[in-house]
């Protein structure tokens, strides 16, 4: 069952991150520079390989929030949500926010792709308690 409940707490966390970057996907390749073609899309959009990345690297983080969870005896929903958000709020975000910080990125590619790791980790740790 552990990790039926991972695959669909990764694939939850994926379908959310469809969400928020297609409602936050002008100021995102704004702040992200990341090359677009001539109708304003990621030049790279036609190739699957961020696709299949982000969800490998979700799927690890679903993974080890899970194996955190049971040794930390986490396991009711509103557990769940807290640690998660709290997993992407303190631990993704302040990374994301330190390696912006280096290459000079605008802060609010900072408060995007946080925004996204803090919801979609609360997300995913909600998945990964009620299965």
């Amino acid at each position: 069952m552990g990790f039926l409940a991972v695959i669909l707490a990764a694939a939850a966390t994926f379908a959310f991150g469809a969400l928020w970057y297609g409602m936050l996907s002008k100021p995102w390749l704004a702040a992200s520079g990341v090359p677009q073609d001539d109708k304003g899309q990621p030049a790279n959009g036609n190739t699957p390989t961020p696709y299949i990345i982000c969800a490998i690297c979700i799927l690890l983080v679903a993974g080890m929030m899970r194996h955190a969870f049971a040794l930390s005896g986490i396991d009711t929903l509103g557990e769940g949500l807290v640690t998660g958000f709290g997993v992407g709020a303190f631990f993704i975000t302040p990374w994301l926010a330190l390696t912006n910080g280096y290459t000079m990125r605008p802060q609010t590619l900072t408060a995007i792709d946080g925004g996204y790791a803090s919801i979609g980790c609360a997300i995913m740790g909600a998945v990964l308690v009620l299965l």
